[in-house]
């Protein structure tokens, strides 16, 4: 009796689980911030990988990640290489689309500590406050992982992470 009400009980489990990662196959997420700066300012913080170290929430996290970038800085198809978290962390990101002063976007191949393909892409628009830069991180995966991330809370680290890498933009760009 016993057994079968804990085999109940995990059967519900994931069941519930299932459920709940089906809304974790397609995560979208925006970070919206107003940086005061002029717009090549703003522009280039973000095109330019080898300033990415100054904003990466990722090395903020783990000051002693390896970084390097390859192929011609500030255009399409340079790379942001990373390893990170002894060896733990580990994958790209690379520029795919440029339109000076609006818009870039940058697709990620990470290998560790799970594989994914998430798009990045950034938006820029001056105002009368300064250059709002609009993030619109995608990431598509399958059920399975779905259910890992729901099991470990990975959006909600990732709305966390995304809102560090903005503010401190914020801050390499007015600093």
């Amino acid at each position: 009796m016993i057994f079968a009400c804990i085999g109940l009980a995990l059967v519900a489990f994931i069941g519930f689980g299932l459920y709940k990662a089906s809304d974790l196959k397609s995560i979208q997420i925006e970070t919206n911030i107003t940086i005061k700066g002029t717009p090549q300012q703003v522009f280039d913080m973000v095109k330019y990988l080898n300033n990415f170290p100054k904003w990466s929430p990722f090395l903020a996290q783990d000051p002693t990640q390896k970084y390097e970038v390859k192929g011609i800085d500030g255009t399409v198809g340079a790379q942001y290489h990373w390893d990170g978290n002894k060896g733990k962390d580990l994958g790209y990101q690379e520029i795919v689309s440029i339109h000076e002063l609006n818009y870039i976007s940058m697709k990620c191949d990470i290998q560790k500590p799970f594989v994914a393909k998430p798009t990045f892409e950034y938006y820029f628009m001056q105002t009368s406050n300064g250059v709002e830069v609009k993030q619109d991180f995608k990431l598509e995966s399958g059920l399975v992982d779905a259910f890992f991330m729901w099991l470990l809370g990975a959006k909600a680290e990732m709305e966390k992470t995304n809102k560090q890498g903005m503010e401190l933009l914020k801050k390499a760009v007015e600093s």
